[in-house]
């Protein structure tokens, strides 16, 4: 029998690379069902020029903010319906949990019974099945610390970052404002924070490019240094160019004397594992 790809899997493979839904179902078909392969399939289809914006996350929800002194955290709480996700009862809740979620420990934090509650007070006034999808703590602690965070108008993104030495808050806000927009996104502070797995997975198929076109393996790796730079570049926070003013990258924006600690940036629906 012939594999027919499930919903879900199409959806995330239309998440993961803004493509049609027609193009995502045909690679998994291909890919026999693997969403990783289905992936790989179609950037080399396409030379690796996809469409790479993150903003087309499934389900309706909020993104919400708490910042302390010494800490910020960060949730996102899901909703059946647009509807809901705009409803002022619900934007506060969304709030409230962030909140409680301060007070608990750092990194992932699951659900509390407070954070329950509220949730539970959204399903019983609006009827919809709303859920508490994630939230993460950040703490600070050295005396130089600050916190800067932008959820967007439309609640469904928002980012948290935290930094050290003299920077303003209105600066860090600026910086979050571009990791919210960044294509691509970025996937980590410098080009050493890129997860490794990543960083192969790009090598690989750069290595592939070149040997397609008839290179020798030797001469290919060498063509790949230069177009990994690049990649660094793209997808390096520091190293982008700053999205309020493209001659500058976001490090000359920050200075030499600030030090970004982390920065978490999350979408309504995206996929969490």
């Amino acid at each position: 029998m012939a594999y027919e790809p499930n919903a879900k899997d199409v959806m995330l493979l239309r998440n993961k690379t803004g493509l049609p839904m027609m193009n995502c179902k045909a690679a998994l078909v291909e890919a026999q069902g693997n969403v990783d392969t289905a992936e790989e399939l179609l950037r080399k289809q396409l030379k690796g020029k996809m469409d790479t914006k993150t903003d087309r996350a499934a389900g309706e929800g909020r993104i919400a903010v708490a910042i302390t002194r010494e800490a910020a955290s960060i949730v996102e709480i899901r909703a059946e319906t647009d509807f809901t996700a705009k409803n002022e009862k619900f934007v506060a809740a969304c709030q409230k949990c962030a909140e409680a979620i301060i007070q608990d420990r750092a990194g992932d934090v699951p659900a509390s019974d407070r954070v329950k509650a509220l949730v539970d007070e959204v399903r019983i006034s609006t009827g919809e099945n709303a859920s508490y999808a994630r939230g993460h703590k950040l703490i600070q602690d050295s005396g130089s610390g600050m916190f800067g965070s932008y959820v967007h108008h439309d609640g469904k993104t928002g980012v948290l970052v935290q930094a050290e030495g003299d920077v303003t808050e209105e600066t860090l806000r600026k910086v979050c404002m571009h990791i919210t927009a960044a294509v691509p996104r970025p996937m980590g502070i410098t080009a050493q924070d890129i997860p490794a797995n990543l960083v192969e997975k790009e090598r690989k198929f750069r290595i592939d490019q070149a040997m397609e076109s008839g290179k020798p393996k030797d001469i290919a790796e060498k063509m790949v240094e230069g177009a990994m730079r690049k990649f660094f570049e793209e997808v390096a926070l520091l190293e982008q160019p700053f999205i309020m003013d493209p001659t500058k990258k976001v490090k000359d924006i920050l200075g030499p004397k600030v030090r970004v600690v982390a920065f978490l940036r999350w979408a309504v629906g995206e996929p969490t594992t």
